[in-house]
Order: structure tokens, then sequence, then C-alpha cells
């Protein structure tokens, strides 16, 4: 087994045993916000079309021996493939409208629609957070390389932020009516596993629109598709070269990861070690005077929902410190 990194003295152990935050159940007399919902088709995406291997592409492959075969071949690698994708938009009952709204972006949607907004309902009236406009967005199908979620969430680019900012924050507008902050203060993202290496990204290539990442069970590690020669261990990268290596930004970071999350006994050479990822990206942000806070989780596993049910109000209550409520 492979040792693990060492925790600092001011990041948190928990565990093992987990109990549901008092927070996450409906509290009498709490005002209740309203969850809308739309569809955006891969049709109407300039930045995210879809993908998908072409038969004659793999006919290609087969027939790399013969020159004037290959060659006789179309000269592309991909075409569209349609999917689609739900967006569910929480507005809390607090919201004025015309007001412009901080909000959270959260990536793999429909794993918070019945979870955060009964979270922010209580947080937001007892005053723990502002009135924030949560928008839950799914992935655009599939997982790891060569799928729709892997291109937007394992890629190391701006990319993914180009995307919620131009194609999906205009959407929310139109469709809820709500006005949406410009103050990268009043701007957070959020996700579970690759959706959270996707939180830092939109977090790290454009700090100008977004300041606060909450992480859970970060993929920080070899998972870049398609690959890229300048990260060429896709997120890993982040805690091994580019935190390490680049002037602090205005970031503030909440991430946790399990104590039997994947990869927990691979040596470090694989670079798919979740959990050394993870303490290896606290240390780097805790090195470069970051304001984080990491979160380990004695028998935690993967994208544990136990442990999200724990503590995500906490993590939301963190997260926001030093924004007007």
């Amino acid at each position: 087994m492979t040792a693990p990194d060492p925790i600092a003295e001011s990041d948190f152990v928990i565990g093992p045993t987990y109990a549901p935050a008092p927070e996450g159940s409906p509290l009498a007399g709490v005002p209740t916000g309203k969850v809308h919902a739309f569809v955006m088709e891969s049709r109407d995406s300039r930045i995210y079309p879809g993908v998908k291997r072409l038969k004659n592409e793999i006919a290609r492959q087969r027939d790399a021996a013969d020159d004037r075969a290959a060659a006789a071949r179309p000269k592309i690698l991909s075409v569209p493939a349609p999917y689609t994708r739900t967006v569910w938009v929480y507005v809390p009952a607090q919201h004025l409208p015309g007001t412009p709204a901080p909000f959270i972006v959260a990536q793999d949607g429909y794993h918070y629609v019945n979870r955060i907004p009964g979270v922010l309902d209580t947080l937001i009236a007892a005053g723990r957070v502002p009135p924030l406009i949560a928008i839950m967005v799914d992935n655009g199908t599939g997982d790891a390389e060569g799928s729709q979620r892997g291109l937007e969430y394992d890629t190391l680019s701006g990319r993914y932020s180009d995307f919620i900012e131009t194609e999906v924050l205009p959407r929310v507008a139109a469709e809820t009516g709500v006005t949406l902050t410009d103050d990268p203060e009043g701007r957070a993202t959020m996700g579970v596993s690759s959706g959270a290496a996707c939180a830092f990204s939109m977090a790290w290539f454009h700090p100008e629109r977004y300041r606060r990442v909450l992480s859970y069970s970060g993929t920080y590690v070899n998972q870049q598709w398609p690959p890229n020669p300048e990260t060429p261990r896709g997120a890993w990268e982040y805690h091994a070269t580019l935190v390490p290596r680049t002037e602090r930004k205005p970031l503030r970071i909440w991430l946790e990861v399990g104590e039997a999350d994947l990869g927990a006994n691979l040596p470090e050479e694989t670079w798919h070690n979740w959990p050394m990822a993870n303490r290896r990206m606290a240390a780097a942000l805790a090195a470069k005077g970051y304001p984080y806070r990491f979160t380990f989780s004695l028998g935690g596993r993967h994208a544990d929902r136990r442990v999200l049910a724990q503590t995500l109000p906490g993590a939301l209550e963190w997260l926001w410190q030093g924004f007007p409520r």
C-alpha cells in the first residue's frame, strides 16, 4: 500500500461514521425557493456540439499499412453526436428581482437537484450564506476519456468556463428572469469527481469570473482527453506543477477526499491515486498561501454521499465567508 502523504494540522479528518447534517431536512417556517428547469440541445452549442468516433476512422486505422486506402478515406476524426442536457436553476425566496444575484454553478447537476435547494433554503434563512442562485448543469453524457463528459470536465483549459459564460448563463437569465452578478467574488463553482476538477479549472483559467471552488473527490489525476503535451499528466499537473509554479490567484477553495477513494492503493507513477492527488492539492494550496480547507474522510469512498450529506452545509457556509449577506 502506498504510504499516505501527511495531513496539515490546519486540515480536518472526519469519520469513519457519518450522519446527515440537520440543515438538509426541511424546517417549518423556512421560505422555500423555486426550481426551474430547461433543456439544452447539442445542436445549439457552438462550443460542445458533441463527439463521436467515425466507423470510417476505425477502418482507416485498420488500413494504415495501405497508404492508398488510408488516403482515400475522409480526413475527419469525429462528427457531432447529438445529446441533450438539463439545467436546473434554484432561485431563493429572498431573491429581489432585478438585483444582481450571487450564484454557484454545480457540475453533474442531477446529483444536486434534490439536495442543494433544501440546504440553501435553510442556510439563506439563517443568514449563513447570501441569497444564492444555484445553477445545476448536467454533463453532456458518458464518462472519462473519449466521452462528452470527459471532454468537458477533464480538459485543462478555459473552454468549459466559456461554455457556461456564453451559452448557459444567458439561457438561465432568459428562462428565469434573474440577473446574475458579474462580480467574481459573487460567483462560485462546485462538483464531484471530474466535475470537481472542472470546477477548479473554471476558476483557475478564469479567476476574473469565479473566485470560490467547492470540490468533492476531485479528479486531480491523469484523465485529460484529448492529451495535451503542455499538461502531459492531465489534472495531476495542478498540484505537481501549475499551482506551485504560478503566482497565487484570488481563489478560495474547499476540497475533500475519501480514505478509500479511487486508486487509494495505486503507486504515484500511475498518476491515478485520488487520495494522494487531493492531499497534494491541499499541500500545494497551503504552500502558496491560498485560503483553503481540506477534509479527509476516514472510510470515505469516491463521491461518498454520506460525506456530502454531512458536510455540504458547512462547506457552503465556509466557501461564502467574506461575501455580504
